[in-house]
Formats: structure tokens, sequence, C-alpha cells
């Protein structure tokens, strides 16, 4: 499976609970690849990577600067995560 195809069922699955998935197009590098919105004033950020892929230095840099922050940072390679990471954002 490639990443598209993974970052395509984040999208979907985020929509079925009443959420926005939207691409961050920050500009500077290195930015989780989408945003989620979830009803309830939730919000977590997700980098999608092809299968066994690890995110590179300059993204996980960008993740601790997110956490550091208080917010949820996830890295999603395989279809079965998504709803465990969707569910940790909404309960969150």
């Amino acid at each position: 499976m490639r990443e598209r195809d993974i970052e395509q069922q984040l999208v979907v699955e985020t929509k079925k609970m009443k959420g926005l998935c939207e691409k961050w197009t920050s500009g500077s590098s290195g930015w989780p690849d989408r945003i989620v919105i979830l009803p309830g004033s939730r919000i977590g950020f997700v980098e999608v990577k092809a299968p066994g892929k690890e995110p590179r230095p300059l993204q996980l840099k960008r993740h601790k600067q997110l956490r550091a922050l208080g917010f949820k940072v996830y890295v999603l390679d395989r279809p079965e995560q998504i709803g465990a990471i969707l569910n940790d954002i909404q309960t969150s």
C-alpha cells in the first residue's frame, strides 16, 4: 500500500466522524502531512508514511515542537492504525 492510499483512507474515516482532515501546506518543511480537526475542539497532527517508513530528522524535530505546545502528533504507516488515532484525538 502506498502513502497516498493510507492518507486518503485517513481523510475518509475523519469525514465519517464529521471532522476535517486538511493538508498542511505551511511553506516550510518537516511539518506533519495532515491536521485532523474533530467535533468538540479536538485537534491532532498526522504524519503519513508508506508502510515501514520512518519520519526524517526534521520531521521528528517538528513533531517535538508541536508536542511541546501540547498537541497530539501521530505517525501513520498502516491503515489499521487510523481508528486508534482518530479515537485518541477524539477522547483527548
